[in-house]
């Protein structure tokens, strides 16, 4: 699968839960301005997987949201490392 839409479509699971993307924001030092304008930036995308790679618990959810393993995730992040 695309690591770009696969990360688009895990930053969308994040942003669907308020405490969620609250926390990605404050673990990443994204502002919701830069997350937006960041969407098709590699770095940016890379944090958002990083994030979810980062509590396992959040991973296993978003993979089962989206119909990809764990490891689609991890390798998807790899993919859009900078």
């Amino acid at each position: 699968m695309d690591p770009t839409a696969l990360a688009l479509g895990a930053l969308g699971w994040v942003l669907s839960d308020e405490p969620r993307a609250e926390r990605l924001l404050s673990l990443t030092g994204l502002t919701p301005d830069a997350l937006r304008e960041g969407l098709g930036d590699s770095g940016v995308l890379s944090a958002v997987l990083d994030f979810l790679a980062a509590h396992e618990p959040d991973l296993v959810a978003a993979s089962e949201a989206l119909g990809v393993a764990p490891g689609d995730l991890i390798a998807a992040q790899q993919r859009l490392g900078v």
